[in-house]
């Protein structure tokens, strides 16, 4: 199976405010990583340098920050087009979501991913063959 992780999830995995979101964020890449193909988008790795190293207390080094985006980089990454622009554009006319979510989604889409594991989009929801997964809930 094919597993699209949107940034949310992986910044939970260092995330020291809420434990419990980070053990769930822990297991679930785990789980992923022993039975699934991870699958990123280059957004993914832009938000993700971006938010562990502006908003997480405590921040980690620009080292750090780049070696964790290093290590994302060893899975799967889908890169962003103009034709991906213009098929996001079309999510969010048909499924009136913000345009970052659009982005996640088509990534997830083109990459044929099974699961989509995020909390910004409705946990259950089926976009074809994709499900939307929430990993924080009970």
């Amino acid at each position: 199976m094919i597993a699209f992780f949107d940034t949310n999830v992986l910044v939970y995995t260092l995330d020291q405010s809420d434990l419990r979101q980070k053990n769930l964020a822990l297991d679930c890449f785990a789980n992923a990583l022993q039975h699934d193909t991870i699958t990123l988008s280059t957004q993914v790795l832009h938000e993700f340098y971006s938010i562990t190293t502006r908003k997480l207390r405590p921040a980690p080094t620009t080292a750090q920050a780049q070696t964790y985006v290093k290590e994302l980089c060893a899975f799967d990454v889908i890169g962003g087009t103009a034709p991906a622009i213009m098929a996001a554009i079309e999510i969010v006319q048909r499924y009136q979501m913000q345009w970052w979510d659009a982005l996640i989604l088509e990534a997830a889409l083109r990459a044929k991913a099974e699961v989509l594991y995020t909390e910004d989009l409705q946990h259950g929801q089926r976009f074809g063959a994709l499900t939307v997964m929430n990993p924080f809930l009970a």
